[in-house]
């Protein structure tokens, strides 16, 4: 089985190891004895009797670090990954793990060793991507010149260096090296763009919301994805889209290719196998309502949503936060409101939130919120009851994701 790594933006790793353990619930069985090193599996009728020396723990069999989540399994997991994944930016194969470097010749000695091929082809143009930090060989540049002579030494024929371009359909393929306290890390990226480019939003109004950090909301609401949703502050449409997408059960990157299909090992029929195995839910889709006062962004919502095959099932409307006149049973908001950084802003913004309050109270009670935010004031004008525990980063940008009951 093979190592893979999920990358997530900060804030985001529970929702990823969330959707893992989703995706392969079957987690291995570990018998553990009290003072002893953990036993295999087929040892456990041999301590069976014996319930206090004992414990039989079924494993996760994702962990959590810093930035994203570690996996392990074959290449149809890294497919599955790749093609369910809502929350993460990108999927990271685990070429060379912690292995010792302290200079040059020992780290290309070490990085020639790696079975390049089996992601690489020979000349292949490759971006390296370095990270150092606490080692002795601290200079990325030096670094990579490295890589790419072990690139060259092991392939048979250099590998041109490129810059990244991750706005292409096909970047180039990346290689990550990072270096911390002298251990040595290397991947290859199996996303090619980062996961957050579904492919159906093109047009994009003021401050876009991330895919991935829509996708994270919903589920850090606790939406149900069978009750009435909200959003009436939807800009370019990504929370009700992300959120018919996930009420259907619509794959996130059924619409796109990945770099792993340029791999010397893919295997297209297997490929075909699960992007082809998908099924849409079969129970009818919530309501999902989406207003904004801007005409100009429920234009480019509802260009998204068709893109994304998701215009049937959500409902766009052009209007002030206050003639929103939601369902009478009880439902979920979640959104994504205007907030400024400057003093002027923030006073013309005070009286919104205040507003979007009221509203709340009048025509919401009952229901769940979710509010994203960088400005704890302006959360406390709506006055309802929040929980601002959740810390998250939008477009560089510290934000709180307020959640509550409209009471």
């Amino acid at each position: 089985m093979d190592s893979y790594f999920a990358v997530t933006a900060p804030g985001l790793e529970p929702f990823t190891a969330q959707e893992l353990r989703a995706l392969f619930p079957e987690p291995g069985l570990v018998i553990v004895t009290n003072g002893l090193p953990p036993a295999d599996a087929q040892h456990a009728p041999a301590f069976a009797e014996d319930e206090e020396k004992v414990r039989a723990l079924r494993l996760s069999a994702v962990q959590i670090e810093p930035g994203g989540v570690l996996f392990k399994g074959d290449p149809a997991a890294l497919y599955r990954a790749n093609l369910h994944l809502r929350t993460s930016s990108r999927i990271l194969a685990r070429l060379g793990n912690f292995f010792r470097a302290t200079t040059f010749p020992e780290l290309q000695q070490r990085l020639s060793r790696l079975p390049w091929e089996r992601f690489l082809a020979p000349g292949q143009p490759v971006s390296i991507r370095v990270t150092c930090h606490k080692s002795r060989l601290y200079h990325s540049d030096a670094v990579a010149r490295s890589a790419a002579a072990a690139l060259s030494e092991r392939l048979g024929r250099p590998s041109p260096i490129v810059k990244p371009d991750e706005e292409n359909d096909q970047p180039p393929q990346l290689v990550v090296i990072r270096l911390a306290e002298d251990q040595c890390t290397v991947s290859v990226d199996s996303s090619g763009r980062l996961l957050h480019k579904r492919g159906y939003r093109q047009a994009v109004a003021k401050a876009p919301l991330r895919e991935t950090l829509a996708a994270a909301l919903l589920m850090a609401s606790g939406w149900d994805r069978v009750s009435p949703l909200l959003d009436p502050f939807c800009g370019s449409g990504t929370i009700p889209i992300e959120a018919a997408l996930m009420a259907l059960g619509v794959p996130p990157g059924i619409q796109r290719r990945f770099a792993f299909m340029d791999w010397p090992g893919y295997d297209e029929s297997l490929w075909q196998e699960i992007a082809g195995g998908w099924q849409k839910a079969e129970s009818h889709p919530p309501r999902i309502m989406a207003s904004d006062r801007d005409a100009g962004a429920i234009k480019m919502s509802q260009a998204n949503a068709e893109r994304a095959g998701m215009a049937d099932f959500i409902e766009f409307k052009c209007q002030a936060v206050s003639s929103i006149t939601p369902p009478a049973e009880p439902g979920w908001v979640v959104t994504n409101p205007p907030y400024g950084l400057r003093v002027s802003e923030g006073k013309d913004l005070r009286n919104l939130y205040a507003q979007f309050g009221n509203v709340l109270r009048e025509n919401c009670p009952g229901w769940n919120l979710a509010v994203l935010c960088s400005d704890p004031a302006l959360l406390g004008q709506m006055q309802v009851k929040l929980d601002t525990s959740l810390s998250l980063v939008n477009g560089g940008l510290r934000v709180r994701l307020g959640r509550g009951t409209v009471r």
